[in-house]
């Protein structure tokens, strides 16, 4: 059963107002494909020109895929198809975010990219904040040829407890988006981008998800916040993914 502090944990937007990939001068498929319960989801699909692997993105907790453009002009740049997906009740998707409906989404594009005739050794799950915790759910279940982990958290109430210490958090939360919990379940390589400079998600939580996780691992310290250590460190962040596509995906 949800509970007040649930609603805290999720702020979507509705409305495409960061643009498409055409502002980039990409061209992408809208996509729309159905969760197992029913939900109609959205996803941009936007081809690489020469296309080494496949990254399916799972964003943050706030806006949409539209908020996304930045990071989807470097993935692209460095080789590789990419699926955006919004959850439900993000952008042009049906319904309202909840943990467990996070990770059906996250399992529907999955499946659709593997319907597509791709390897699963040649896709990459790419969780961004709290999409951390939705990608290492679908890289327990599902074979994978690497996870990237960008200001992930270890769970959502150990963030409230770190913010919060004061609050019964337990009892104020019914989500939990537990990655620690899950990652030991992980086989893929993995790559845990993050910034000692977080003032959201503390990079001890990347300290602890990297000493959970199974080797191929590794951890690189970014620069800058939660939001922007991706462009404060944007040589490095490049860096550390094209090394990784290069040699960590299988």
């Amino acid at each position: 059963m949800a509970r007040f502090a649930d609603r805290l944990v999720y702020f979507p937007s509705r409305a495409h107002d960061g643009g498409t990939p055409a502002a980039l001068g990409l061209a992408y498929e809208d996509v729309y494909l159905r969760a197992s319960d029913g939900v109609r989801l959205h996803a941009w699909f936007v081809p690489a020109a020469a296309p080494r692997h496949t990254v399916l993105f799972l964003h943050g907790n706030a806006g949409n895929i539209s908020h996304r453009l930045d990071k989807l002009s470097v993935l692209n740049e460095l080789g590789a198809d990419l699926l955006l997906l919004d959850y439900r009740g993000y952008g042009r998707s049906e319904g309202s975010p909840d943990e467990t409906g996070t990770y059906r989404d996250a399992e529907a594009a999955y499946q659709w990219l593997r319907a597509r005739g791709l390897p699963a050794e040649r896709l990459v799950a790419y969780g961004e904040s709290l999409g951390g915790p939705i990608a290492v759910d679908l890289a327990a279940r599902q074979p994978l040829g690497g996870l990237v982990l960008e200001s992930a958290p270890t769970s959502i109430a150990a963030v409230a407890r770190y913010h919060y210490p004061w609050l019964p958090v337990e009892l104020l939360l019914s989500v939990r988006y537990d990655a620690l919990a899950k990652i030991g379940g992980v086989h893929a390589p993995l790559l845990i981008l993050h910034s000692p400079d977080d003032e959201i998600v503390p990079f001890a939580m990347a300290e602890e998800l990297y000493a959970a996780a199974n080797p191929p691992k590794r951890l690189v310290r970014l620069r800058g916040g939660h939001n922007d250590n991706f462009m404060v460190a944007a040589e490095a962040y490049r860096a550390a993914l094209n090394d990784f596509f290069q040699r960590g995906v299988r």
